[in-house]
């Protein structure tokens, strides 16, 4: 049965991450910090060649996929975007506690949405979209072997919602410029919308 291998790797840091705050939908670009963190995660894993990258257009995600995978072809898809925190955008947590909304919000629930933004539901269901224009467009032209640069919100909602074994959500939280490994085979996908969890990804290097 042919498989298809895909890399869910989260962008790299920004400052807006540094500072703790909500940059959902914010198009901050990495920082220096995380340009360095990234070359350096290159230099202790292993991130195998892939024959093409599907990326967030947001600019923390095409620059890390310019750093991990140069001179690959990239295709950008407005489905992997993060979550639209709405009016919590670019906001810390600790200055939306007294917020009424910001309570309310952070109750959790797929329809419950902050003002203005997006409700987890709709991120689920943007996320399936995405992973049917990936798998459709590996199957068309033949790949096998692909990366996806994302955010860590888009990545947990997609192993959690849609990946096997089964774990704890938060179980799917990962570093900067790292993520987790799937297998897709197309009978699976069609039959249940799911996928095999190979494990975490990128693999330390081997000593020489």
């Amino acid at each position: 049965m042919k498989g298809y291998r895909l890399q869910l790797i989260r962008h790299g840091i920004t400052q807006g991450n540094l500072d703790g705050k909500y940059i959902g939908v914010t198009d901050l670009p990495l920082c220096s910090k995380g340009v360095e963190e990234l070359y350096d995660k290159i230099e202790k894993f292993d991130y195998p060649s892939v024959q093409k990258v599907y990326t967030s257009p947001l600019k923390r995600c095409k620059q890390t996929a310019d750093i991990l995978h140069p001179n690959r072809f990239t295709a950008e898809l407005p489905q992997l975007s993060e979550m639209n925190f709405g009016i919590f955008e670019g906001k810390k947590a600790d200055e939306l506690i007294n917020d009424p909304d910001y309570k309310k919000f952070i109750k959790g629930g797929l329809d419950n949405p902050p003002p203005k933004g997006e409700s987890a539901r709709d991120v689920v269901n943007r996320s399936f979209e995405a992973l049917n224009i990936i798998i459709s467009d590996m199957m068309y032209d033949g790949l096998t072997n692909c990366a996806v640069i994302t955010h860590g919100g888009i990545i947990m909602n997609m192993l959690s919602c849609f990946g096997v074994p089964k774990m704890q959500p938060n179980e799917y939280a990962c570093d900067f410029g790292e993520g987790f490994e799937i297998l897709i085979s197309a009978s699976m996908w069609q039959r249940s919308s799911a996928f095999e969890i190979l494990g975490r990804f990128p693999y330390k290097r081997e000593s020489e």
